[in-house]
Order: C-alpha cells, then structure tokens, then sequence
C-alpha cells in the first residue's frame, strides 16, 4: 500500500495506527492530518529514534496494509 491511500482515508487508518503506536495520542493524530512528514516528525518525538528508522519502520507498516 502506499502512503497516498493511507492519507486519503486517514480516518479509517487512525486505529490501525494506535495499535502500531501505542504512545501517540489522539491529538497527535489530529496534528498529523494524514501527512507522512508529519507523522513520522511526530514518531520521532514520541519514541526517540532516527528519522531513518521511523521511514523504515512506516515503511515496513505500510507492507502490512492490505491495498
């Protein structure tokens, strides 16, 4: 799946995204709106890794998704 899908319907994604991200808050997620960037900014906040490891990690999510 790529990221376009996932931000059109971001509302539908929001859960599967705190089941992933446990610590990301509700206002997190409205902050994000859908966008990678800013999602993966947020990431880095909130778990303290490396802008490479959260695009890794995003990515591997994203494999996950069923299109």
């Amino acid at each position: 799946m790529d990221w376009n899908r996932v931000e059109g319907n971001w509302k539908q994604f929001k859960g599967k995204v705190k089941e992933k991200w446990a610590e990301l808050t509700d206002d997190d997620l409205a902050r994000m709106d859908g966008k990678r960037e800013q999602f993966e900014g947020v990431l880095q906040e909130r778990y303290g890794e490396g802008r490479d490891r959260i695009r890794e990690e995003v990515d591997t999510w994203l494999k996950t998704l069923k299109s």
